[in-house]
């Protein structure tokens, strides 16, 4: 059994993305963040942050998107989304998982709200935007994903972050990345959760 708590418009479009991918059947538990259902005491006995998403897998309960998405990769393997234990591929896969949370997110988090003195470059986790935009365009360059032909639960992190990103303009179109974002685009489970997500969008 398989529950995504989530909302629309919001970071719980990248588990339902990858909950798509999976290929499994979940439920929906919708929160309405502007009637601060996320900050109502049974969700915060979900996740204490009050944040989306989050999903209740028979009974574990998982919190970040990138956490979320490499726990579903490893308890769905025959999804393929995953590299095991043991591959050398695993470290890449890996870094790139933990890449977007922790250095796109707040790279393009700068950009958006710029500080009053610029930071010293070592007291940043992400080092400083434009060596992450490097390092990011050289990644997904090779293609057509990120460990080449196999597309797993790192390129539903990076792919949503970039699409999110350059959608706002705090990403720039490069070439690299418009076309890497197309090929993820035509992926069926992302049309699926996207046409889905529009219909809640609706309601």
């Amino acid at each position: 059994m398989l529950t995504l708590y989530h909302a629309v418009p919001s970071r719980s479009a990248i588990a339902r993305w990858m909950l798509e991918e999976v290929g499994e059947p979940y439920d929906i538990h919708l929160l309405d963040l502007q009637a601060g259902d996320n900050r109502k005491p049974d969700y915060l006995a979900i996740n204490p942050m009050g944040k989306v998403p989050a999903i209740d897998h028979d009974g574990a309960i998982v919190t970040e998107a990138a956490a979320i998405c490499a726990y579903l990769a490893d308890a769905f393997p025959k999804a393929g989304l995953n590299v095991p234990v043991g591959d050398k591929r695993r470290g890449p896969y890996l870094k790139w998982l933990f890449f977007g949370p922790s250095c796109i997110e707040p790279a393009i988090t700068d950009r958006a709200f710029p500080r009053k003195e610029e930071a010293q470059r070592g007291t940043l986790g992400h080092g400083d935007y434009d060596t992450v935009i490097d390092v990011l365009a050289k990644g997904v360059g090779a293609g057509p994903y990120l460990l080449g032909e196999q597309f797993t639960a790192a390129d539903v992190i990076i792919g949503s972050g970039l699409r999110w990103g350059m959608t706002f303009k705090l990403i720039p179109s490069r070439p690299e990345f418009t076309a890497y974002v197309g090929r993820l685009n035509e992926r069926a489970a992302a049309k699926r959760a996207q046409e889905k997500d529009a219909a809640l969008a609706q309601k």
